[in-house]
Order: C-alpha cells, then structure tokens, then sequence
C-alpha cells in the first residue's frame, strides 16, 4: 500500500506522544491535513464499541493505526493495574473489530517491547512472545497489547484482512511524560538532571547500580518506521522497532547530564533495586525490510531537551 498525500490515515491517539509524532512525520512529508482524521476525545470515546464503530464506518479510512493506548511506568502499572488492563484492552477490541466491521483496507496496531517474557532471551526476537511469563510490573498492559496483537494476527490469518503489528522498544522525544513518578527512565533521568543543574545541585543520586541495559528510540524514529511498515506489501503479522543497540542505565545518565550541562556528580544508590539486568530488541525483521533509525541517543537527546525547554517555556509539558 503506497500511502499518498490524499491518503485518508486516521491516527488514533494523535494527542499521545507516538501519534503526535506520526502526525508530525506524515505533515512534515507533504500529506493533506484534510485527509488525517484526528478525533478528539470529546467526539469519540474510544472506550464506546458502538460509537467507535459508528465512526469507522462513517469515515472509512484507508489505513488505521492504532497508537491510542493508557500509558505510564511502573509506579503507574501497579497503582491502576484494573483500568490499565480494561481500557488497553477496550480500545483494541473497539478499533480493530470496528475496523473490520467497516472494511477498513488496513490496521497498524501499536504494542509495546514489554509483550515479551520478563526472562526472554537477549536480544529478544518475535517468536519468544508467550514462551515464558511477563514482567508482573507491567503485566496488565502487557496483556492488553497482547491481545490486540493476535487479534490482527487472527482477523488476518481468518478474514484475509490486512491488520499487523510494531512492537516499539523504549522511546523518548518531543511530547513525553515527564511526571516525577509516571514517568519512563530517560525522560525521568532528563527531568531529574534538569532540575538539579537549574538548582546548581552538587549531586544527583541514582537508583541502582546503573549496570542494567536498555535500548532507546527516539520517537520521531518510531513514526518513520511505522510508515515504512504500513507500505510493505506483505508485512510480518508483527515487527520489533527498534534501533538494535543498548547503553547502560549509567551511560545514558552521563549522556543526559552532558546535554543539559549539569557538570556535578552522578552518586549510584546500590541499596536501590536494578531492575531487569537488559532489555533489547532484536530487530533483524526490520532492517530486512530496508529501514534504519536516524537518531543516535546523543543527537536524539539534544533535539529532545530542545523540545522538552519549549514545552516548559510554553507551559505545555506534560508533568
């Protein structure tokens, strides 16, 4: 499927941080404003399987990606972990099924790396989903994304329906949360090393030994790759999104510090939990289909930090 200008694409969750920036990409390229449906919530509960439906068949969108979802980290997953499973699990069966009861040519579904075994061997392919069980911190999403990746698997592989899957590893960028206890590790390290060089503080403290290792991409990163998946003719059912690279909880804090200019001290708590000693996506899939990132961590944090003064400037950072 060649996406046009005059595509009609709509972006469920355009407000969130991964929609926004497949807006952003898809505008940037040249494509009708027009033709992107963005519903905000008011008009469209997507929580309603009648109104959602109602929609669809109402606008009938080309392609439908589904970048909607309730998010937030760990401190988030296990103080809401009922409305986490309920309204992920909602807004996939809502979409999707809605989707194929309106003939809507294509589904892209939006998951998450953290579909996979908390134990999954490193770096982690596709075809370790389900071996083994998940992270119980994050479990409730996890299934919930779970879910509406086989159910595109299923509606395909039973209808003939062109519906697939990218599953993200951990992103950052321009209109992340930065929320001192909701938040995701990098832009909880760049918020946390913000504030201190604002305070001209001596030392920041970090929990753990920061010896585990993640991969990081940059959102604008994860728009262009998403786009380049909803073109291929015959996409796998699902594709891990990714850059193939990790750094060290420790590294990235150095990265951190050094672009907003905190020249202090970066102190380790050992006496803090680590976490999962790695995380990294296996992303052979998806360098075979022909695609690459742009951003390296150290440009990719620069052009966030830059958006991340702007937001604060305008009053418009998400905290």
């Amino acid at each position: 499927m060649k996406l046009s200008r005059d595509s009609k694409i709509y972006v469920a969750g355009h407000n969130g941080m991964v929609g926004a920036a497949l807006v952003r990409t898809l505008l940037a390229r040249g494509h009708s404003a027009e033709k992107l449906l963005r519903p905000e919530r008011k008009e469209l509960n997507l929580l309603d399987p009648v109104a959602t439906q109602k929609y669809l068949a109402a606008q009938q969108p080309d392609l439908l990606i589904v970048a909607a979802a309730r998010v937030g980290g760990i401190y988030a997953n296990n103080t809401y972990p009922a409305e986490f499973i309920y309204d992920n699990l909602a807004i996939a069966l809502n979409l999707i099924h809605g989707a194929y009861q309106a003939k809507v040519k294509r589904v892209l579904f939006l998951g998450s790396s953290c579909i996979y075994p908390r134990l999954a061997p490193q770096p982690m392919t596709e075809d370790c989903l389900l071996t083994s069980p998940l992270e119980p911190t994050n479990e409730p999403y996890a299934l919930a994304k779970i879910a509406g990746l086989k159910l595109c698997q299923y509606y395909r592989k039973q209808y003939g329906v062109l519906f697939h899957s990218g599953m993200p590893t951990n992103l950052y960028g321009p209109g992340d949360n930065y929320h001192p206890q909701n938040s995701h590790v990098l832009p909880a390290l760049l918020r946390r090393f913000h504030d201190a060089h604002q305070a001209n503080a001596a030392e920041v403290i970090l929990w753990g030994t920061g010896t585990p290792r993640r991969e990081f991409l940059h959102v604008d990163d994860c728009a262009d790759a998403l786009l380049h998946l909803a073109e291929l003719d015959n996409p796998p059912d699902w594709v891990n999104v990714g850059t193939g690279q990790d750094t060290t909880i420790r590294e990235a804090a150095e990265i951190v510090a050094k672009t907003v200019g905190f020249t202090g001290k970066i102190i380790q708590d050992t006496t803090k939990p680590d976490g999962s000693p790695r995380k990294l996506l296996d992303v052979s899939k998806l360098r075979a289909t022909g695609w690459t990132p742009k951003y390296d961590l150290t440009q990719g944090l620069r052009h966030t930090y830059q958006h991340f003064l702007s937001e604060k400037a305008a009053g418009k950072l998400r905290e």
